[in-house]
Order: C-alpha cells, then sequence, then structure tokens
C-alpha cells in the first residue's frame, strides 16, 4: 500500500509517516514547509509544492500507485486565525477543495480528513461526535466547513471520506525520528518543560471549573498513539462503517486529563519538583472537555495505549534529539 500525506514533513504527518513504515507501508510526502521540516522526510519519497498544484498532484499519481490519502496539511494556530481570517479560509478550505477534486481526478476515492476537536461546543465537559458542533475560532471553523464540504462529496459516490477529530497531541515519535518543531509549545506541557528549564514556576490559572479539580480539563493523547490509529484505519479503510461514504471519530484518550493533574504527572516523571501557584481565570479561558472515544476504538479496533507519563518521557527525550536534528529555523 502506498499513502500520499500532505503535511507530512510536520509533526503529525511526519510521526504517521514513521508509523506507516513500521508496517509496510509506503509514505509518498506533499508539504510546502512553511512549518514542516525537511529533516523529517530524509530517506522518504518527497515533493515540496502546494496542496492546490493541480499539475504536481498529477506528477505525484503518475509516478506512484497511490491508495489513499492522509490529508493533514493546514494552518493551525488559533489567535492567527482569529488576526488573519482571510489566510486561514482560503489554506484550509479553498485549498482543499482543490485538493480533493485533484484526488477525484486522480482516481483516488479513500480520504483520511485531519479534523479537531475544537469544533465541538464549549458548553460540556463530555463530547460525542454526536454533540453540538460550534467552532469557537476561525481555525476550528475551518474544520468543521470542510468536514460538511467531505459529507457532501461522499455522498456522490466519488469518495470515501473519514473526519478524524484530533484531540491534543503530545510527545514524539518514542524512536525519536521526529517530535514537535518548535522549541517552546505554548501546551501545558509546553509550558510545565519551559517552567523545568527556566526558574521552575508554573501557573495553574483558574481552578473553579466543574471538573475533578477544579483545574481546566484537556483530552491529551500520545501522538504516537493518534499515529497507529491512522494505520489501523488504511488497513482497513472499505471496511470502516460509513454513511453514504462518510464517517466522522475522534482521536483521544477518552477521559482527559486536568492542569494539575498534568502538573503533578510532570513532576513524577522527570523527579523535577516545580513552584505551582494558583491565579485567576484568563480571559477568554474555557473550562474544556474530553471526547468520547468508543466509536473510534470500535471502528478502527484501536485503543489508544501510552500514558501521560509516556508522553512527558518521549518529549522529554525529544529535546536534545531535536537540538541535534533541527539545526536552522525554529
Amino acid at each position: 500500500m502506498t499513502v500520499l500525506i500532505t503535511g507530512g514533513a510536520g509533526y503529525i504527518g511526519s510521526t504517521i509517516a514513521s508509523a506507516l513504515t513500521d508496517q509496510g507501508i509506503e509514505p509518498v510526502i506533499l508539504d510546502n514547509l512553511i512549518t514542516g521540516r525537511r529533516e523529517f522526510t530524509t530517506g522518504r519519497h518527497f515533493y515540496e509544492g502546494d496542496v492546490a498544484d493541480g499539475a504536481l498532484i498529477d506528477r505525484i499519481f503518475s509516478e506512484h500507485p497511490i491508495d489513499a490519502a492522509v490529508h493533514c496539511a493546514a494552518l493551525v494556530v488559533v489567535p492567527e486565525s482569529v488576526a488573519d481570517p482571510v489566510r486561514y479560509y482560503r489554506e484550509n478550505v479553498s485549498k482543499t477543495v482543490e485538493f480533493t477534486a485533484h484526488l477525484i481526478r486522480n482516481n483516488c476515492r479513500r480520504l483520511a480528513f485531519s479534523s479537531s476537536v475544537s469544533v465541538y461546543a464549549g458548553d460540556t465537559t463530555e463530547v460525542t461526535e454526536g454533540s453540538r458542533i460550534s467552532p469557537s475560532s476561525p481555525y476550528a471553523q475551518t474544520k468543521a466547513i470542510v468536514e460538511t464540504f467531505l459529507r457532501d462529496v461522499a455522498r456522490t459516490g466519488a469518495l470515501t471520506a473519514v473526519a478524524l477529530r484530533y484531540a491534543n497531541p503530545i510527545g514524539s515519535d518514542p524512536k525519536l525520528r521526529t517530535g514537535l518543531q518548535i522549541d517552546a509549545p505554548t501546551h501545558i506541557l509546553g509550558r510545565l518543560i519551559s517552567a523545568a528549564e527556566g526558574d521552575g514556576q508554573f501557573t495553574i490559572t483558574g481552578t473553579g471549573w466543574p471538573t475533578r479539580d477544579g483545574s481546566g480539563l484537556r483530552d491529551y493523547i500520545h501522538i504516537w498513539d493518534l499515529a497507529q490509529a491512522h494505520v489501523s484505519l488504511l488497513q482497513r479503510f472499505d471496511s470502516v462503517p460509513t454513511e453514504e461514504g462518510y464517517n466522522v471519530l475522534n482521536l483521544s484518550t477518552g477521559h482527559g486529563t486536568t492542569v494539575r493533574e498534568m502538573a503533578l504527572a510532570f513532576q513524577a516523571a522527570t523527579k523535577r519538583t516545580l513552584d505551582v501557584t494558583e491565579a485567576a481565570t484568563r480571559p477568554g479561558d474555557v473550562a474544556g472537555f474530553c471526547a468520547d472515544n468508543t466509536r473510534a476504538m470500535q471502528a478502527l479496533e484501536w485503543a489508544p495505549k501510552l500514558t501521560i507519563s509516556d508522553a512527558i518521557n518521549d518529549a522529554m527525550a525529544w529535546r536534545p534529539r531535536r537540538a541535534q536534528m533541527l539545526r536552522t529555523r525554529d
């Protein structure tokens, strides 16, 4: 099997490529390298370019027997999407429409789309695939719009599409082939690492939320478990249940981790003591939620196996490897 991965030089796409390779599935990478890293494509079939470039897509299909596509390419920074929605709608929506047309023209009938749990409304701490959709940012809105588009295309019989709503991936490829490209990620684990490598101070903002311990709830999943779900999907794509050629699955742990739990897990895993303090909720903060993964576990015969501690340890192991591998820009 040969699989085209757009955004395959990025954090998620490159990890999926490694997981596929380990199972004897050949990845073909398409990435414009705006955020992806050329270093992550070493030893792989790689094409530098845009997903909307029809001539390039045609060339890829002429040179490789593509069986399916995984569409990871997207802009993903929420504040940036608020500041420049035109760019986000162009890159994430318009170019996905063009890319899908190119796939259909080349008779590629299987598409896995990287969506996000951010499409859900933030009015509950537990969501399923049937929960209310109410994106809170232009970025999340682009994911919801593309889902609607793919559902409509699938109804025509032109292709089968599965939208995978990702929770928050953390950690790295356990073999340290790839990991987060950026040096100082802004998610909670990134802030904990920065605190441990800096002044040792970590602040929990907001402790009165309706969660297990009052701190915010986030659904973190090890990036390798996320990648394994893609392997499972691609291995059984034609037998995964769909409705009129379309399905949506939450890729998550199903239970979530609070900020306080993450801080405790980090200190236990790293044997480092942090000065953990509490502060008032910031404007824009939400309680957060976790996503039920029952449908994905059943459809893909998959389950997340790695723990938060595993993700922390792999993220920490990636730090020196990143400095060694990525010697140019952040």
